[in-house]
């Protein structure tokens, strides 16, 4: 159980934002947009695969390497600036290409713990709002749209006929469900999980982004 803490302990702690969001709904421009805004780092699936993948990771490799060397923050860092925004694949489907290694989701789930002991930041997926569902500085957000938007986003970002379109919002919407079941428990679809569910439907991503740093501001000012 976490310890209950007071407005002034909140402060002094990282923030963190963890962003779910539907297929074809522009939840990951959104996510780099709020980043820009807030001037914090986003993490995607793309960029945890990555690392863990080249590093052969597993919680207790990274343990290991937390533990030998003392650099461990600054290489990390470096590793961000190399595969950052070059590795970014918004809602695309290679993006959502089932992991079926628990040990690879058990990995990530203890960098992100890491991340948010080093930094306020943005993640995006990777059922970050379970991973942080008992951080008070955790704030967790789903974004969906509506299937004429989702269809629309996806057929003009990908240029692809609406069958095709259809056809790999199902496949998305199934295996982003499958993932957060097997490793969280839960359905992404509910609500409970979450301190904001917005749907953004015919709303620039750019309005949604200021709509979202607006209240993230108000929650904690001292961000």
């Amino acid at each position: 159980m976490q310890p209950h803490l007071n407005q002034n302990d909140m402060e002094k702690q990282n923030i963190i934002i963890a962003i779910n969001r539907e297929y074809g709904s522009g939840g990951g421009e959104i996510a780099r947009k709020l980043g820009e805004l807030l001037g914090l780092k986003v993490y995607d699936k793309a960029i945890l695969n990555k690392l863990t993948e080249d590093f052969n990771l597993t919680v207790e490799e990274i343990e290991k390497i937390k533990a030998k060397k003392v650099s461990w923050w600054s290489e990390f860092c470096r590793f961000y600036q190399q595969y950052g925004t070059g590795s970014m694949m918004g809602d695309t489907l290679m993006e959502d290409r089932e992991i079926t290694s628990r040990q690879i989701y058990l990995a990530e789930a203890q960098i992100l713990r890491d991340l948010a002991e080093q930094e306020s930041c943005i993640i995006i997926g990777r059922s970050g709002f379970h991973v942080f569902k008992d951080n008070p500085n955790a704030l967790k957000i789903f974004l969906i749209a509506n299937e004429e938007n989702r269809l629309k986003r996806i057929m003009q970002k990908y240029n692809l006929d609406e069958q095709t379109a259809r056809k790999n919002i199902e496949q998305a919407d199934k295996s982003r469900e499958t993932f957060t079941k097997t490793f969280a428990g839960v359905s992404r679809y509910d609500a409970r999980n979450y301190d904001f569910v917005l749907n953004v439907s015919n709303i620039p991503p750019v309005s949604v982004a200021e709509f979202l740093a607006e209240n993230v501001r108000k929650k904690y000012p001292n961000l």
